[in-house]
């Protein structure tokens, strides 16, 4: 028979913090279950499957599903884009920013290494009654990005590189409409070269608004 101090040392208790975790890097594959699934389509299960971590963990280092989410958000606008850089904020003319914007759009939402399609643009446009906190969280960072269109188009009318009788607004939320319409495409397989194609038919309609500037 074993006396107690063999019976203690055989089978030790773990104790103390759970073992710690790369919070960018667990974050990137909720990142990617949230993006492929949806937020009402992706459970704990899945969630601490993908982060390889357990419920409790999740619930410690996060908070909830929700606080998960909105991270998961913010890290997909912090990945790098093919052209670095923000276009709104070079000193390039507004149609060659809008080009450059959507040009990084195409090949974001194509990319063969992450989940189709843009994670914000077209995420949580139906949701159940109690995650609507959520869905008007994801909308006001799409109306966030639209408000980032208008003032990057007024600017280029101030500039006068845009015609003074452009609509701002108007303009915005067509180029909005058309970056979520490549998300859409992009997810039901639509390939970079086609979504470029696409893009040059906005911008095609954009230029009917530019200014040519003297050489």
């Amino acid at each position: 028979m074993k006396n107690i101090e063999e019976t203690e040392n055989s089978s030790p208790r773990k104790r103390g913090r759970p073992p710690a975790f790369d919070r960018e890097t667990v974050l990137a594959s909720a990142r990617d279950t949230f993006w492929k699934h949806g937020y009402d389509g992706s459970s704990i299960a899945d969630l601490t499957a993908a982060m390889g971590i357990t419920p409790q963990s999740l619930y410690a280092a996060f908070g909830s599903k929700a606080e998960l989410y909105r991270e998961t958000l913010d890290q997909y606008r912090r990945m790098p884009r093919p052209e670095p850089g923000n276009p709104f904020l070079d000193k390039v003319d507004t149609v060659t920013a809008f080009e450059r914007f959507l040009m990084n759009s195409a090949a974001i939402f194509t990319a063969p290494e992450h989940p189709k399609g843009c994670m914000i643009s077209t995420a949580v446009l139906n949701c159940a009654e109690e995650n609507e906190p959520i869905a008007n969280h994801v909308a006001s960072m799409r109306l966030q990005t639209l408000e980032i269109f208008v003032t990057r188009i007024e600017r280029g009318i101030a500039e006068g590189d845009m015609r003074p009788g452009a609509d701002a607004h108007s303009l915005a939320r067509f180029l909005g409409a058309i970056v979520q319409g490549m998300s859409v495409q992009a997810r039901d397989g639509a390939t970079t070269e086609e979504l470029l194609a696409l893009m040059a038919h906005a911008i095609s309609e954009l230029r009917k608004y530019q200014l040519r500037q003297e050489p």
